[in-house]
């Protein structure tokens, strides 16, 4: 069998409903500097955040490999060598994100396909081909992050084993059985769990697997707070309580094998960024009140299809 003939045929677009329509339309106006100016380091495009700890030192306000820098650090000046040494530190730390999520989707063999699902400008699919040599596929409901997605690749030269789909995660049109592995990165907050885990596993083979890093609302603290309603707000979407993940995904014979709370590895990015200047959004604070009160947690869920 060739690879052409291995390759799954996409459905058209389905409909979408009001919401999918608006979240559309947010991501195609999009043009967020904490989304793109990271990717230009080395064209990987992430839309999600960062783990890790920081290198503070890319605070200081001259070049801190030059040894008459100032340590100083009251002195807070920014001018434009520091404001590239934050942009960096920030990408390294969303890139170790997704080396994170890669890292639990094998073993995986080159002639293996794998989905991301709410792929945004591809940067995962493109980190999963290279660590595995494996083929890719993105779907996302925006038409513009689709294209972008796909030049991308093209620049690689990568578009015979990377694809990006314009299409709803929840109705693929893919057929059955036809990944080894599937995630979300920072997307199911825009869907139902109910309709998504159906779709990924009717789509993975048994024994696939799946991996989802999310914020996720803290069940213990109650209702979700009000933290969590601003950053739903902020992102026009619908973050879940953590307790349905498990629910929803044993509705849909996906069985968790590892679980990891990566809140405390997810706060120095949030630290960092709230000093960019030059990127911050505005939510910032709001993030690391609701990971400090205890009411917002960002997991690490890994699932296998049974």
């Amino acid at each position: 069998m060739t690879i052409a003939d291995s390759e799954p045929t996409a459905a058209p677009v389905p409909s979408q409903s009001t919401y999918q329509s608006r979240v559309a339309d947010y991501w195609n106006a999009e043009e967020n500097p904490v989304n793109l100016e990271l990717g230009k380091i080395d064209d990987l495009y992430h839309h999600h955040y960062g783990v890790g700890e920081v290198d503070w030192s890319v605070l200081d306000p001259t070049d801190p490999t030059d040894p008459t820098h100032s340590t100083d650090s009251t002195d807070r000046s920014a001018p434009a060598e520091r404001q590239e040494r934050v942009t960096a530190e920030l990408h390294r730390l969303e890139q170790a994100q997704a080396d994170l999520l890669a890292s639990h989707l094998g073993p995986l063999s080159p002639a293996d396909r794998v989905l991301d699902a709410g792929c945004g400008r591809g940067g995962g699919s493109v980190v999963a081909h290279l660590r595995y040599g494996c083929h890719a596929d993105g779907v996302t409901i925006s038409r513009k992050q689709a294209d972008f997605a796909a030049e991308q690749a093209r620049k690689r030269h990568i578009d015979d084993k990377v694809r990006y789909h314009h299409l709803n995660m929840l109705d693929t049109g893919f057929p059955a059985g036809t990944y080894a592995a599937s995630w979300n990165n920072e997307s199911t907050m825009y869907v139902e769990l109910d309709l998504l885990f159906a779709e990924h596993a009717r789509l993975l083979r048994r024994g696939g697997r799946y991996v989802t890093i999310t914020g996720c609302y803290n069940d213990s603290y109650g209702r979700a707070s009000r933290e969590v309603s601003l950053i739903n707000a902020h992102y026009i979407c619908d973050i879940h309580p953590r307790s349905e993940y498990f629910r929803a995904m044993a509705r849909h014979r996906l069985v968790p094998v590892h679980v990891e709370d990566l809140t405390a590895a997810a706060v120095p990015y949030w630290e960092l960024r709230k000093q960019a200047d030059h990127l911050v959004t505005g939510i910032e604070e709001t993030f690391l009140t609701a990971y400090g009160n205890g009411s917002f947690q960002y997991l690490l869920i890994v699932a296998d299809r049974v």
